[in-house]
């Protein structure tokens, strides 16, 4: 089932939207396009004058214009403090966010960034790759608690409605593929708990605030010894620690998955200190995202991402609600 959480354009029509955006900038910045990917929005490398670059054209009815020049604001921000984050190039009229106004006469945004080099660790890497991605986390965070906004500063709200009720940003978790209905009411009474344990938890500053929202490793970049950070497009109001959740993305079912928990605990603990507090709530928080990204799989069944999990993620996503709501272990792993 697909949604208005998905863009319903075809390649082709994205393509041509993205060629209008690009004919914006500069002749040095011209050159030639193709799509990387479609998830949240379309991704295209471009090639010009022997460099690359990543366009990103945004799906309709997710984030206003000025929540991508928060985003930005904030990408600025961390470049000044020497973490490596793309950054927006201008047009030839000094704009840094397009506006595409489609035949229908809805609106479509596009950002043309610099292209970030590095490599990009799997899932298969040594363990300890997630502490890295503890560590940039833990300063991001770090970052985020500290920085005094720009005026009008806006940006998506992740909270327990907005991840995991109907009215979601994702959709319905419903709606995964796979998902037998007669196991819909264990999802239930996980969500009814989780709701329980964050509303006791609350949204204190030192625990709620500004994160990327989607830090895997897929989004992490190493080159040189450095460690750089992309795809910020869902960067918003939530727990500090969903940004562990993220982390092991569609993956929680892996038999590792406890051990690159443990090393992204590990990573973050170098750089800043987890409360027990939040310790405790990991695996609210855990299970929360597999239930965020039920959702997500429902309204983007035909990506690749979602055509890659197979006929039994779903199964996987019941069988750790119950491990949430029947035992005290983590909610991943085998």
């Amino acid at each position: 089932m697909m949604t208005s959480q998905y863009d319903d354009l075809t390649n082709a029509a994205l393509l041509a939207l993205a060629h209008r955006a690009l004919s914006r900038y500069p002749a040095a910045l011209q050159g030639k396009l193709s799509l990387l990917c479609r998830s949240e929005n379309a991704t295209f490398l471009l090639e010009a004058a022997g460099k690359r670059y990543a366009l990103r054209l945004h799906r309709g009815n997710y984030h206003q214009r000025a929540d991508i020049l928060s985003e930005l604001h904030w990408l600025d921000a961390l470049r000044e403090t020497g973490i490596v984050v793309p950054q927006a190039l201008a047009d030839r009229q000094g704009q840094n966010v397009q506006d595409l106004r489609l035949a229908d006469g809805s609106l479509r945004h596009a950002v043309l960034f610099d292209w970030i080099e590095g490599e990009m660790p799997g899932t298969d890497v040594d363990p300890r790759a997630f502490q890295d991605l503890g560590q940039i986390t833990a300063r991001l965070h770090q970052h985020s608690k500290s920085w005094q906004k720009p005026a009008g500063f806006q940006r998506i709200i992740w909270d327990h409605h907005t991840m995991v009720s109907p009215q979601s940003h994702w959709g319905d978790w419903r709606d995964a593929p796979g998902l037998p209905r007669a196991d819909c009411g264990v999802v239930e009474q996980a969500i009814v708990r989780i709701g329980e344990e964050l509303a006791g938890f609350g949204k204190d500053p030192s625990r709620y605030g500004l994160i990327h929202a989607d830090l895997r490793l897929t989004n992490l970049l190493q080159h040189k010894g450095e460690t750089r950070v992309i795809d910020f497009d869902d960067c918003g109001m939530g727990w500090y620690l969903h940004d562990l959740a993220a982390a092991i993305s569609f993956v929680e079912h892996h038999p590792r998955a406890a051990e690159w928990i443990e090393n992204w605990i590990k990573g973050y603990e170098q750089v800043a200190h987890i409360s027990d507090a939040e310790l405790a709530l990991v695996p609210t928080l855990l299970i929360q995202r597999r239930i965020q990204l039920l959702a997500w799989v429902g309204s983007h069944a035909q990506t690749a991402m979602a055509l890659s999990l197979g006929p039994q993620w779903a199964n996987h996503s019941v069988r750790l609600c119950h491990r949430y709501l029947e035992t005290s272990e983590l909610p991943v792993g085998a």
